[in-house]
């Protein structure tokens, strides 16, 4: 497999041209992808890393957590890559002090993490029984959290729903969730919220609800076509509102905290920017993503184009009501404003061009319902993910899209890296470095552009359990070698990258940064030696099975066999 290199392609000439009125200091027309801006951020910004329960902790049946549908859904064959589960994952539930002594080495400002609701309420009904367990668990990493100077930011729901409440309720098809979630959400700001001061509640809710009801490649793996994701989606929001509504009265005038959604969004650029059906399918494809959550939120309704689309698709499909379900006068009131900050977890982007679906009932969809087409760029760099492209100059976009739409709320960056599928261990992530360097820029000129960005969190601090791709792809800044029981970590390249952008609070001048990059490229040999010199017997699972502790020392063995093969044959 040939190791890909982030050689940034900065020869597009696709603008975009909305269908809304522009910020008065963003020009969106103008065409200046491959420039790059010196200069460091605000006082006072926020670095951090991030990671999530069921994807880091491991431990999944441990001292009284209950099941969440993650657990039961990796557990059945064929559901994830090669049959992996996160049941022990980076081992985060035992090693969290070692984990947040990298943090502190990186200097980072906060660290992202979720609570799993069924650690600390099992079955994911309150009164059934709180583990207090998993409460010291929370309880002891935030405390060493604080201890090191590092702000905790919490969400409350990264997608391991108890298994309970979707035995019993049908999970986020039923209303009961919202009044269950707030019991949960409740319980974590009386346990945590004298030091917890940034709260998430729900992260990606597009993705709990587009693939785990509409596609069923996610738990809880429901394919309930055209109606699910909508319904699901109508009570997350919900949800949320309840749980803004329970801090802001109950507990805000104690804790000082702040409550937030973290909604991860794709930038979507028009392919033929003189076709106006491209430059509305292009506004479409955020508003069908990212503004299904977000007009709502700031605006006490859905984005009026996705009304039109689902309820014309609807009555096509001879139906008497809109799939899209509705908000009462008292609902959208009761839920406009709850935002108090506002997480944007960003990748990649895609070019849009309008395309006609189907209306017939077997062409009932989310997908079908929008009425267009996703490409990508041959030229745009793919270190690994099948879907994550390298197109920093959509970040910015996007970041202005969010300030011209929501009058301009105050941004934390949730999730932003890249990962890497391949088989050999490659601790000189150099295309991470790239996509790093490349992205964080762009939010700096977002910044400059007037959007309220505050903070920035690297996804992700460890490579982890990566959901329906199990481990075959790493966005890690620390390599985790799974296949030992001890789970241990070494730095990448992109840790001492992004540790001196820290130390900068950005980008000085072009001589320092190049500097980093090549003093960043020269740790990994050392890396590499240290990888290398990992005991052999920590990686036994029995005394017949000895597994290499890095492939890539035997990838390298391969190749020169291979090349001292070819020359004998020439000679």
């Amino acid at each position: 497999m040939m190791l890909p290199r982030c050689a940034v392609s900065v020869c597009h000439v696709l603008v975009l041209v909305l269908c809304l009125s522009a910020a008065e200091d963003f020009d969106w027309t103008k065409n200046n992808y491959g420039s790059f801006y010196y200069g460091t951020f605000p006082a006072g910004f926020s670095w951090g890393a991030g990671g999530s329960a069921y994807q880091t902790e491991g431990a999944w049946d441990q001292d009284g957590k209950g099941l969440s549908i993650w657990d039961v859904f990796s557990h059945r064959k064929g559901k994830i890559q090669q049959n992996e589960t996160g049941d022990s994952s980076c081992e985060g539930y035992y090693k969290f002090k070692d984990d947040v002594s990298l943090m502190k080495e990186l200097k980072l400002n906060h660290y992202r993490f979720s609570i799993s609701w069924p650690r600390i309420i099992p079955t994911g009904i309150k009164s059934d029984h709180v583990n207090e367990k998993g409460i010291q668990y929370y309880d002891e990493l935030i405390d060493t959290l604080m201890e090191n100077k590092i702000t905790p930011i919490v969400t409350l729901y990264h997608w391991d729903l108890p298994q309970v409440l979707q035995e019993k309720y049908g999970g986020w098809q039923n209303i009961s969730m919202i009044s269950h979630f707030n019991e949960f959400a409740n319980l974590c700001f009386e346990k945590f919220g004298n030091r917890v001061k940034y709260w998430i509640t729900f992260n990606n809710p597009w993705s709990v609800v587009v693939e785990g009801y509409e596609t069923g490649e996610h738990a809880p793996g429901l394919r309930l076509k055209g109606a699910g994701a909508y319904r699901a989606a109508h009570h997350i929001i919900k949800a949320h509102a309840k749980v803004w509504h329970t801090y802001d009265t109950q507990w805000r005038g104690r804790q000082k905290g702040f409550i937030g959604i973290s909604l991860s969004g794709d930038w979507g650029e028009p392919v033929d920017i003189s076709n106006q059906k491209d430059i509305e399918a292009a506004e479409r494809y955020v508003q069908f993503n990212l503004g299904w959550f977000a007009t709502p939120i700031f605006h006490g309704d859905y984005p009026q184009v996705m009304k039109d689309f689902v309820g014309s698709k609807s009555v096509q499909q001879g139906l008497g009501t809109s799939r899209l379900p509705t908000f009462s006068p008292q609902e959208k009131s009761y839920i406009k404003g709850t935002c108090d900050f506002l997480g944007i977890g960003h990748f990649t982007t895609r070019y849009i061009t309008h395309k006609n679906n189907p209306s017939g009932r077997s062409g009932s969809s989310y997908f079908a319902d929008r009425d267009l087409a996703e490409l990508v760029d041959p030229r745009w760099p793919d270190p690994g993910s099948e879907w994550l492209y390298s197109v920093p100059w959509g970040f910015r976009r996007l970041l202005n899209f969010v300030k011209t739409q929501y009058g301009n709320p105050m941004i934390y960056v949730t999730e932003n890296g890249v990962s890497e599928k391949m088989l050999c261990t490659e601790l000189c992530d150099e295309w991470r470095i790239q996509y790093f360097q490349d992205y964080i820029n762009e939010m700096l000129k977002a910044i400059r552009d007037g959007v309220n960005v505050k903070g920035y969190t690297a996804w992700s601090l460890l490579d982890k359990f990566e959901w329906d791709e199990g481990y075959s792809e790493r966005f890690g800044l620390y390599y985790v070698d799974f296949r030992s029981k001890n789970k241990p970590r070494y730095p990448k390249a992109s840790v001492q990258f992004y540790k001196r952008i820290i130390s900068s609070n950005g980008f000085p001048n072009q001589r320092e940064v190049e500097n980093w990059r090549r003093k960043s490229v020269e740790t990994c040999s050392s890396s590499n030696q240290l990888l290398a010199a990992d005991p052999l017997t920590s990686h036994m699972e029995m005394v017949t099975e000895i597994v290499v502790p890095t492939v890539c020392t035997l990838c390298i063995l391969l190749s020169a066999i291979f090349l001292m093969f070819l020359l004998r044959r020439r000679n």
